[in-house]
């Protein structure tokens, strides 16, 4: 193999593994509070590496308002947050 094609390899290969750590990683929360109103719900999160931010309550607006009706004070959940329009917002949940 050339060395031009083994470095196109390695680096498409970390490149997909810094995106996968930045885009998709899921987080476990507990939900704290769900305020409709104001689109944003209360997690009490575990450290959220991609974001560098230690584990610690806070509150998050959401993505998709919908998130909202399927959550509720007390609910273990595994979500996604990330900085939109320099907002941290929970883009998804499991």
């Amino acid at each position: 193999m050339k060395t031009t094609v083994k470095f196109t390899l390695v680096f498409a290969l970390a490149l997909g593994t810094a995106y996968g750590a930045i885009a998709g990683d899921f987080t476990k929360a507990t939900v704290k509070k769900v305020d409709a109103k104001a689109k944003k719900v209360t997690l009490k999160h575990e450290e959220l590496k991609a974001l560098e931010m230690p584990a610690m309550t806070m509150v998050f607006r959401v993505k998709d308002e919908a998130l909202l009706s399927k959550l509720k004070e007390g609910d273990q959940i595994e979500f996604v947050a990330e900085r939109v329009d320099g907002k941290l917002t929970v883009t998804e949940v499991q």
